[in-house]
């Protein structure tokens, strides 16, 4: 049993390693009718793509995109969409080490220890190649979506964080770490900079929100819009802790510290005006109709030119430096990724919501 399939109604696979030939995704459940081509997709893919500026991988990929099927004259016709990127800069040379020995930090002995047998080449499916193809699928997503806004940045690199008073939504797309906070940017330079030269790598904290999601979206229980959101964020490569709203923060908070106050009067006639947003937009798993924000906690890239600890496949002890290129920071290009998987919880929860309540 494998599992690389996520959602209920707007289903996606995804497909390829990192080495291989090509890599992808298949997208399943996207109604009839809605207009999609490669030039909807592709904006999204180029925020994503590496080699844009020193402070990523220098593999040198242009992530063009290819609809094989599911489109007929620039519409959707209900059928499986079917997305194609090839892989044209893989260096596979640069993975000998690898081979003999684990990476710590990395998937290699895991998946060494439950298939007996591994894609060595780049981490083959463990590696973040993979999200490219998220961000495809995501693409799609919004098409189902058009009324919601997903804007992700990143909050925090090296535990160095945003100062939430110079937030510039502006900002964030004229720099190379999708940061909101100018000042911030600039220190994260000298930061990512010196991480790179040293051989070493650093975590992040990347920020998704997204408005205009309607109140009622979402389910009790077993399809929560929050458990499913933190399903999708936790999937990524590399995230290791998800929150949603004030997350742990609520934790050290009173109850009415931490009650989302309602007045009469909201952006809805029917609705409330909410004086806080601590839950992040979900209350019992069903969207308020308040932005919903979610924050990802991205590790250390593992993949790094400083020798580390480990083992050989044949459990003899070594240390190992990862040659070839490599994120400094896997977190700032998580940015596009963390937002094509909001994009593609709410679309099925939007799909979900339809067709339990018409």
């Amino acid at each position: 049993m494998s599992y690389n399939t996520f959602g209920r109604v707007f289903r996606f696979t995804t497909w390829g390693e990192s080495h291989g030939p090509a890599l992808g995704a298949v997208v399943d459940g996207c109604p009839a009718g809605l207009s999609l081509s490669e030039a909807d997709i592709q904006p999204w893919l180029d925020r994503r793509r590496p080699g844009t500026s020193r402070f990523t991988t220098q593999r040198r990929e242009p992530d063009e995109v290819r609809i094989l099927s599911g489109v007929f004259e620039g519409r959707t016709t209900g059928t499986p969409i079917s997305l194609m990127i090839e892989n044209v800069d893989q260096r596979s040379k640069d993975y000998g080490e690898v081979a003999l020995a684990y990476r710590p930090g990395h998937a290699d002995y895991a998946y060494d220890a439950k298939y007996g047998f591994r894609d060595y080449r780049g981490g083959g499916r463990s590696s973040a190649r993979e999200t490219a193809a998220r961000v495809a699928a995501g693409a799609v997503a919004r098409k189902v979506i058009p009324q919601v806004r997903i804007r992700a940045w990143v909050e925090a690199i090296g535990g160095d964080a945003v100062d939430p008073a110079a937030f510039d939504d502006a900002a964030i797309d004229e720099n190379p770490f999708f940061c909101p906070d100018r000042a911030a940017a600039a220190r994260w330079e000298v930061l990512v900079d010196a991480a790179r030269k040293a051989g070493s790598s650093l975590g992040a904290v990347v920020t998704c929100e997204a408005t205009g999601v309607p109140a009622g979206w979402g389910a009790p229980l077993y399809a929560k819009l929050d458990s499913e959101l933190a399903a999708a964020i936790m999937s990524i490569n590399a995230v290791k802790g998800v929150e949603i709203g004030d997350g742990f923060a609520a934790a050290a908070l009173s109850g009415e510290a931490n009650a989302d106050a309602m007045r009469p009067g909201g952006t809805d006639a029917a609705g409330p005006r909410f004086l806080a947003n601590h839950a992040g937009g979900i209350a019992g798993g069903i969207a308020t109709g308040q932005p919903i924000r979610v924050r990802a906690a991205f590790k250390p890239t593992s993949s790094i030119l400083t020798p580390v600890e480990t083992i050989t496949r044949d459990g003899a002890a070594t240390e190992i430096a990862t040659r070839g290129r490599h994120d400094p920071c896997v977190g700032i290009r998580g940015v596009p990724v963390v937002e094509a998987m909001m994009a593609l919880v709410l679309a099925d929860q939007a799909l979900l919501h339809r067709a339990q309540m018409g």
